[in-house]
């Protein structure tokens, strides 16, 4: 018997979840032998509720929210010793990883195209002892995407974020990095770090335009800025993808890492959205770790 949970988060997409949450168990009941639903009421209940899941050994697991529930949905499986396969029906405001995987970004059209039959392999990032599905930003963008505000959001959309990057950036508060990635170790002097999963960063789907969910790589990102100036001649070669080092920009592949600060200022970091831990961190990538539902 093929059974599923859908984990429902009822205040995701301006309380859009409501209205799409009978059309997704429509969906799924026309497949899976029994469906439960679990709605969450408090940050972490998707992860708790994931994780339970893959006790009871069941066959897949739904999560319908936005960024941050769909990282909770999947740090709930990461590394577990069973798996169930993992799908999920977009709400948010950004929706890298539905972005990433070519699905449709409106609910209901994403919902019509799930195709049970359709999986891909899911590479998953690793930070400290959590996980992350998209993005690590350290610097001056992590600091720009907490002071979003919701109605920010609200009003402009993805664009909320680049308009407070741009003004964080143009303060140019510059960090002294220690890298030690893979093997090699690197100084980089930089307002801002990015290491993406996906081409996807922040709703802007060519900023990584050779990575793939399922190349086994971390893709790391630094401005090369010391001042205002520099910042900005970096700027327009972000948004046009970065796939080498050049001038304005480093870039390179690796599995692990370890990231910290020469002195000691305090630095946090952002996590697919949300806040992450401070440096020191220590980063590492699961390849091909979980089995998505990708649609047609």
């Amino acid at each position: 018997m093929k059974k599923a949970l859908l984990v429902v988060n009822p205040s995701a997409g301006g309380e859009q979840a409501q209205e799409y949450r009978k059309a997704a168990l429509e969906k799924l009941e026309s497949y899976f032998d029994e469906v439960e639903v679990k709605e969450t009421e408090k940050g972490g209940d998707a992860r708790d509720f994931a994780k339970a899941a893959t006790q009871d050994k069941i066959d897949s697991v739904f999560v319908m929210g936005g960024d941050g529930t769909v990282n909770e949905g999947i740090s709930g499986l990461a590394e577990q010793d069973y798996r169930p396969k993992f799908g999920f029906f977009p709400l948010g405001t950004v929706n890298d990883l539905a972005r990433a995987l070519n699905m449709p970004i409106d609910p209901q059209e994403a919902i019509d195209a799930l195709d049970f039959e359709q999986t891909k392999d899911l590479d998953i990032g690793k930070i400290n002892d959590h996980y992350f599905m998209n993005v690590v930003a350290i610097g001056s963008i992590p600091e720009a995407v907490r002071d979003v505000s919701v109605e920010e959001k609200t009003k402009f959309g993805k664009l909320a974020y680049l308009i407070s990057g741009v003004k964080k950036i143009a303060q140019n508060e510059t960090y002294q990095f220690d890298l030690q990635v893979d093997d090699e170790t690197i100084a980089v002097e930089s307002t801002t770090l990015l290491i993406g999963l996906t081409n996807s960063i922040g709703g802007h789907e060519n900023i990584l335009p050779e990575a793939e969910v399922n190349d086994g790589l971390l893709h790391l990102i630094y401005l090369k800025d010391s001042n205002v100036f520099e910042s900005l001649k970096a700027l327009p070669s972000l948004a046009q993808g970065v796939s080498d080092s050049d001038a304005n920009l480093g870039y390179r592949t690796f599995t692990k890492a370890r990231i910290a600060l020469k002195d000691d200022q305090e630095l946090g970091t952002n996590v697919d959205g949300d806040q992450g831990p401070n440096l020191p961190i220590d980063i590492s990538i699961l390849p091909s770790h979980l089995k998505v539902y990708s649609g047609k």
